[in-house]
């Protein structure tokens, strides 16, 4: 039955396009691992890093897009469930450094030494093992997308007013853990991590199998998520975006429809950050700018919105270009930032998996 659930919304191209994603997750970190340096096909430990934080964007961008594209909530905050997930999985880090740090403190991480501080936060204890760090990870992201989401949808707080309140969330907390007395590393963060579950971050072992992970997860969301716009309840939210009021009249509870969702694309925004974390080494209040999440809702929009596989591209094809671009032309990332969002909104509404459709079209009204 379980199965049958998940299955039901995968055409054959969506079932290949899960393929791809856990081949790439399985061939890159194999490459690295089985090949010697000097070998044509060997992949360095910085493509690593590199493949597997585009992973969590993609993952990040599904989220987006699962609120966004099949429910009609446009959410300008995600990067808070993002960075929230991230902070989970940097604390748990921070509590594995023990006496290696700078200060050699056993109980309290260097920034705390630094500070002053008299004790371990009481938010802090529990976080040095992972079996609570993992559920907290999902929990902490859920938890403020529930509160967030119960008082805005059963206000009926939908458009662009429910979009700005998801953007001052973001920006409010990004104000408020750039403080130091929030003990959780101030405008530095956290970072100089050494071990995740007993394994070095910086080892290129440790590096593959994130990769590997991330490409897992990306998988597990792309199922979930089409098994969940694939059955009847995927339908009924379909509706919720389109007619709302009708639905309403109906019958329907479109406030619970609308805060499962929701809360589901928060949890899945949590994990992608747990998992961006180790790989890029440091967590700080920057990635909760309200523009993070505006750059994510464009991945969305780029790869076409209400396709789920069209985020994934759209988050590979942009990150691709911003590394690129930042270091062949720093200066003119923005604006190449700016033209895209201009020639998606123009001339691609369908985004790039849509593009083929959209041609196809014009094709046949050409002809008729």
């Amino acid at each position: 039955m379980i199965t049958r659930f998940l299955w039901q919304g995968m055409d054959r191209n969506f079932r290949l396009f899960v393929l791809l994603v856990l081949a790439v997750g399985i061939l890159l970190p194999l490459l690295n691992q089985l090949l010697p340096p000097t070998s044509a096909l060997y992949v360095p430990a910085y493509i690593l890093q590199l493949i597997g934080k585009y992973l969590c964007y993609a993952s990040l961008a599904l989220a987006v897009d699962l609120v966004w594209g099949f429910c009609g909530i446009l959410s300008l905050g995600h990067a808070a469930f993002f960075a929230l997930g991230g902070y989970c999985m940097g604390m748990y880090l921070m509590r594995q450094i023990g006496t290696r740090g700078v200060y050699g403190n056993p109980l309290l991480p260097d920034f705390m030494v630094f500070l002053n501080y008299p004790e371990l936060p009481w938010f802090w204890h529990g976080f040095r093992f992972f079996w609570f760090a993992g559920p907290m990870i999902i929990i902490v992201p859920s938890l403020l997308a529930l509160a967030l989401g119960w008082f805005a949808f059963r206000s009926r707080v939908t458009g662009v007013y429910l979009s700005i309140i998801t953007q001052a969330m973001t920006y409010a907390l990004q104000l408020a853990f750039f403080r130091n007395d929030m003990g959780l590393g101030g405008n530095n963060g956290l970072t100089d991590y050494k071990d995740i579950l007993g394994f070095s971050v910086q080892a290129d072992e440790t590096r593959a199998f994130l990769c590997f992970a991330s490409a897992l997860v990306l998988a597990i969301f792309l199922v979930v998520s089409a098994a969940v716009v694939g059955s009847r309840f995927g339908k009924a939210l379909t509706a919720v975006r389109d007619a709302e009021s009708r639905m309403r009249f109906l019958g329907y509870r479109v406030e619970g429809y609308k805060l499962f969702v929701f809360v589901l694309s928060a949890a899945m925004a949590g994990i992608a950050g747990a998992l961006y974390v180790p790989q890029v080494g440091i967590i700080n209040p920057s990635e909760f700018a309200p523009g993070n999440s505006i750059e994510a809702v464009l991945w969305v929009a780029v790869g076409g919105r209400g396709t789920l596989i069209g985020p994934v591209i759209g988050a590979f094809i942009v990150n691709f270009g911003k590394t690129y671009l930042t270091g062949a032309l720093p200066e003119a990332w923005l604006f190449a930032l700016g033209a895209l969002f201009i020639v998606v909104t123009l001339f691609l509404p369908k985004g790039v998996v849509g593009l083929r459709s959209q041609l196809a079209a014009r094709r046949a009204k050409a002809a008729a």
